[in-house]
């Protein structure tokens, strides 16, 4: 089974218990105007441009012969700050797994494990628990999701998770659609049913000034929450700095 990975960050202690190995998976279903990973939205592999450094040569848009380089137009090889690269890999399953488990007695030690994350791992369902039945009874498994997915297939994926990290963002469905490009309906049935699952999970909200840390919103997320457990995450300041590395504008300022 193939799944395209954009970023794979080890020593990783916010993404579950533990000293972690976290997975960043392609795609993703919405569009949070705040979202601090840009180069995880297209579910394709596409060029990732650090902009400090740049000296606008043009070098990288000189023909070259590299077949890797075709699909961007540019070349990813030549330029002598090394300021190009591709977010997006194709990994197989069995050799991710392979990796990840290099450090399985570290993991062990810690008390960490391996969480998948993006993008939204759900929209690679199938990579997901083929990756995740590999790491089974070996190191600790955490995915950290929108819940935007059918329940069918959340219900599928989480069923071989340790640990169950969910974000619930916005409450009303029309601030959400205003936010984030679509309607949180699923994300509250799946909610549900994880509450029901008996699975360990949290819920997190980001604090977006104005938009997800109003009164309104948190009283009525805390009301979805209940008893389970909900982290409040501070607003990521540094989120805009990346967008025009993939092309992209940040349309929360």
């Amino acid at each position: 089974m193939k799944g395209i990975v954009f970023d794979i960050k080890e020593f990783a202690v916010h993404d579950g218990g533990g000293v972690r190995t976290t997975v960043f998976l392609k795609g993703c279903p919405l569009r949070c105007r705040w979202c601090h990973n840009p180069e995880g939205l297209s579910a394709r592999p596409e060029l990732y441009v650090k902009q400090n450094g740049c000296t606008h040569c043009g070098l990288c848009y000189r023909p070259c012969a590299h077949e890797e380089c075709r699909p961007f137009g540019r070349c990813l090889h030549v330029c002598p700050q090394n300021l190009l690269s591709v977010a997006g890999v194709e990994w197989e399953s069995d050799a991710l797994a392979e990796k990840l488990l290099k450090h399985k007695g570290f993991f062990q030690s810690t008390g960490g494990g391996i969480t998948l994350s993006g993008g939204e791992p759900l929209m690679q369902a199938d990579f997901c628990e083929a990756l995740l039945k590999k790491l089974e009874g070996q190191v600790h498994r955490a995915i950290e999701t929108s819940g935007y997915a059918d329940p069918e297939t959340f219900l599928r994926v989480i069923k071989h998770c340790d640990f169950v990290i969910m974000d619930l963002k916005l409450a009303d469905t029309e601030a959400h659609k205003i936010y984030t490009g679509i309607g949180n309906e699923r994300i509250l049935i799946n909610a549900q049913l994880l509450q029901k699952s008996g699975k360990p999970h949290l819920f997190r909200t980001p604090l977006i000034p104005n938009i997800t840390d109003t009164a309104q919103n948190l009283d009525a997320i805390a009301r979805l929450v209940g008893q389970s457990d909900w982290e409040k995450l501070p607003y990521n300041a540094l989120a805009p700095a990346k967008y025009p590395s993939v092309g992209r504008i940040f349309s929360l300022e």
